[in-house]
């Protein structure tokens, strides 16, 4: 592991677009070899949607330690030099980047590893909420990642007093944004995820 530790975490506030150059000019040094980066963009359909923006809203306080624990965690696993972390809040017009991750290491494997661990640990993590706004409406989404955790947390707790019993119906139908999931909770009411979009029947 490098002897001097640079990480950079930021929450922008709205209407701020991240500065590509300025993360990827933060995690630069002489000594690392790799920079691999991941930049998450507003793309412009979604199921045959129009997609015409994101909105994004955060508890930003966790938000903030839940990504530094997560890149404490990369440090842990991989030989890293430097990390930055950029998530946007507010509209994100299609196009636009939502959220920016960098990261360099002295050889690419660490660098490419800890980068696809950085966004796939925020994406189940971190408390940023996401809503997709339409031509013809808008709605909440969550993560694939979020909800394949918080299934894997109630399996973990196999019962314990305090884990609701939840009844999971997996459906083998893969999309680009993971499987459509139905869950019936303890209280009767059934729960659908189809691809992220929660549905209460």
């Amino acid at each position: 592991m490098a002897t001097e530790e640079k990480t950079l975490v930021e929450i922008l506030e709205e209407n701020i677009p991240i500065e590509l150059s300025k993360y990827i000019n933060y995690v630069t040094a002489p000594q690392a070899g790799a920079i691999a980066t991941f930049s998450g963009t507003t793309r412009d359909t979604f199921e045959g949607k129009t997609v015409v923006e994101l909105r994004y809203e955060a508890y930003v306080p966790m938000a903030i330690k839940s990504i530094k624990s997560i890149c404490s965690s990369a440090r842990s696993s991989w030989k890293l030099h430097s990390i930055a972390v950029a998530h946007r809040l507010g509209p994100v017009p299609v196009g636009q980047t939502s959220v920016f991750i960098a990261v360099s290491s002295v050889h690419r494997v660490d660098a490419l590893d800890a980068c696809k661990f950085l966004i796939d640990e925020l994406k189940a993590l971190v408390p940023i909420w996401k809503k997709e706004v339409y031509t013809n409406g808008e709605v909440w989404k969550e993560n694939s990642e979020f909800l394949e955790r918080r299934l894997d947390l109630e399996k973990d707790s196999n019962g314990s007093c305090c884990a609701p019993k939840v009844e999971v119906k997996k459906h083998e139908r893969r999309s680009c944004c993971g499987n459509k999931v139905k869950v019936n909770n303890e209280i009767g009411t059934e729960i659908s995820t189809n691809n992220g979009v929660i549905e209460t029947e």
